[in-house]
């Protein structure tokens, strides 16, 4: 069979590619297509020395740095990836791709990150954030974000089977495309991110310093903490803000190399974690080095930490994205931790492994072509997934 993948765009190496670098790993012979590729040559051994091939994006004045502004040509863009010589397509979106084009004859399924956030019910949100709640720029931003909707509703029509990345996102496909999925996890590194020495006496988050991360909610919590010690690890646009919050007992390490990262949280207590998330893969990297997490209970992080009260408990929720909801998560832990186990942890962790990845996304892909050979009446009528 003739494969494509089709990924929104490749600018770093974060979350949605290392979902990508497995699907490349499983099927070696596909073609790879995204908007653009800007991947610096220090960060693209995920892409396995595949050649990409791009949409008209590539070459508009500014893509490097910009390609987000882009947006209203991306439905146009995706549109124009000739998918015609395939068989199967795997769209790899959380924003544009799964809006290639395919016929009756060709099976697409959409390994779906998100139906886009910020169209949907995060729009105001993300509107505030860039200063688009209000004038001229905001009614404009407003039409071209509702137009968009149509564009995203019409073109869910031409996804043959949706994976959803967690319960939770499954949930936001039914909402948005009123379509049911499968969901697949996302892998997780968990024989990078291992256990290793004794526990010292320090909490740590690591995230990019954008606003739904919540750093700020963490920060603010343990500088009203000062006997209790944290080390953020990360950056971004609201580092600034988030370092003026900070302590004395607060360390901010900036951005930190992969050896940095999990040394930290092989040592400390415990990994903190305010963001709602569709998934979150850095929780469970915590879980692998043999970490407790304490969250914020909503999102992906229901479905990948078991909290006290539970079978083998790996951490603990707060209920709101409040300071004071994190302060009294950890004066929990302070007082009832001690139920966590590493073991527990790095076990939990396990069942999210490249290998089941690869194994259930195979097991779904081969499956649904055998349906479509020996069903092929099907093809039009039913939905496979």
């Amino acid at each position: 069979m003739k494969i494509a993948i089709v990924h929104d765009w490749l600018v770093t190496y974060a979350g949605a590619e290392r979902v990508l670098e497995q699907m490349l790993l499983l099927y070696p012979e596909a073609d790879l297509y995204s908007l653009v590729d800007f991947v610096p040559a220090d960060e693209r051994a995920f892409l396995q020395g595949r050649a990409v091939r791009t949409s008209f994006i590539q070459r508009l004045p500014g893509a490097r740095s910009k390609y987000r502004n882009y947006l209203p040509l991306m439905p146009l863009a995706v549109e124009q990836l000739d998918m015609s010589r395939y068989d199967v397509v795997i769209s790899s979106s959380h924003a544009v791709a799964k809006g290639v084009i395919t016929g009756p004859d060709q099976l697409h399924l959409c390994m779906c990150y998100s139906p886009m956030r910020y169209a949907w019910d995060l729009q105001h949100q993300y509107l505030r954030e860039a200063g688009l709640d209000r004038g001229a720029r905001s009614l404009l931003a407003r039409y071209l974000l509702h137009r968009l909707r149509i564009w995203d509703v019409r073109t869910s029509i031409g996804v043959d089977g949706f994976i959803a990345i967690s319960q939770f996102i499954a949930r936001r496909i039914w909402k948005v495309y009123r379509r049911t999925s499968t969901v697949i996890y996302p892998p997780v590194d968990v024989e990078a991110f291992t256990p290793a020495g004794p526990r010292e006496d320090f909490y740590v988050t690591a995230s990019r310093m954008v606003p739904y991360k919540r750093m700020d909610l963490i920060v603010e919590a343990f500088a009203s903490m000062p006997q209790r010690k944290l080390v953020v690890i990360g950056d971004g646009p609201e580092a600034r803000r988030i370092r003026s919050r900070g302590a004395a007992n607060v360390e901010f390490l900036g951005q930190q190399p992969f050896d940095v990262l999990r040394d930290r949280l092989r040592r400390a207590r415990a990994f903190v974690f305010a963001a709602e998330e569709d998934f979150g893969i850095a929780p469970l990297e915590a879980q692998a080095c043999g970490t407790p997490v304490l969250a914020f209970g909503k999102g992906g992080a229901l479905e990948t930490i078991r909290p006290l009260g539970e079978a083998e408990p790996t951490g603990i929720f707060f209920p709101e994205q409040r300071v004071s909801a994190v302060v009294e998560a950890v004066q929990r832990f302070e007082r009832e931790g001690d139920a966590i186990t590493p073991g527990a942890c790095r076990q939990n962790a396990m069942r999210f492994a490249p290998q089941r990845f690869c194994q259930e996304l195979r097991q779904l892909v081969d499956s649904e072509v055998q349906r479509r050979i020996s069903r092929p009446e099907l093809r039009a009528i039913e939905e496979p997934v």
